[in-house]
């Protein structure tokens, strides 16, 4: 998409997971809309190579922070200053069989994939209700719409975040803030190259064959790309979009949910 718009002028969005992914497309998709973006993210690097890539677009500006931990995002956020649009990004998926699933594992999936969402939902919707406008949009996963297999820690973290969507849609469903969530199938991006590493180095399987059992589940036959899913953010954050809120919109190329 290299079309620019100023639907968006006058916006300040804030991107956690902005360095790259998914993340990185949807602040590109927000800059060419108008939006003044700040990415956030753990790597000051890789934030300072995607701010370089997107000045072309854009006022953008970055951030390091731990979504994780509470601190970090109150400073992050209150540096930030005014936010009117929260794309909430960053995640992480590990896989393990149930069985050999161990507390830390289980709670790094809670606490970068949702308790991630909560912190820095919390630390934007005051200001968002003050001014009574606001758009937030979770990045979930089709994996917080039904289960798979060896992932069982990810789903759930990926549940709760649909469940907190639903839930904050209501308590502020007449104050103009909407709040929804993406939930990509299998997408284009390092978490997926990482998917495919674990499959290929604990299976005999080789990566173009891990590639096709994964493929299995989206009825289109392809992954899903990084800008798809940046589309989808984009138009729930345009003018337009205000009578949707608290839903999961699955983006799987019509995987059944």
């Amino acid at each position: 998409m290299n079309t620019f718009s100023s639907t968006l002028a006058g916006q300040h969005a804030v991107v956690t997971g902005g360095g790259s992914g998914i993340g990185a497309a949807v602040a590109e998709a927000l800059l060419r809309a108008g939006a003044r973006v700040t990415l956030m993210g753990r790597n000051a690097e890789r934030l300072d190579v995607q701010r370089a890539k997107c000045r072309a677009l854009g006022d953008v500006a970055c951030i390091s922070v731990d979504v994780t931990q509470e601190d970090s995002v109150a400073s992050a956020f209150a540096e930030a200053g005014a936010i009117d649009i929260l794309v909430n990004n960053a995640g992480q998926a590990q896989a393990a069989p149930f069985t050999h699933t161990d507390m830390a594992l289980w709670q790094r999936m809670l606490d970068v994939n949702l308790t991630g969402v909560f912190l820095g939902t919390r630390a934007a919707l005051p200001g968002m209700l003050e001014r009574g406008h606001g758009r937030i949009v979770n990045v979930a996963s089709t994996a917080g719409q039904i289960g798979y297999a060896y992932v069982a820690a990810y789903c759930a973290a990926k549940h709760g975040v649909i469940g907190l969507t639903r839930s904050l849609a209501l308590e502020v469903a007449t104050k103009g803030v909407t709040v929804n969530a993406v939930c990509p199938g299998y997408t284009e991006t390092e978490l997926l190259h990482a998917s495919l590493e674990q499959i290929t180095s604990k299976t005999s399987r080789t990566e173009q064959q891990a590639r096709e059992t994964l493929l299995r589940s989206n009825p289109q036959h392809r992954f899903v790309s990084p800008e798809q899913v940046a589309n989808a953010v984009l138009w729930l954050c345009q003018p337009g979009s205000d009578a949707v809120t608290g839903q999961s919109i699955s983006i799987s190329g019509g995987e059944v949910m």
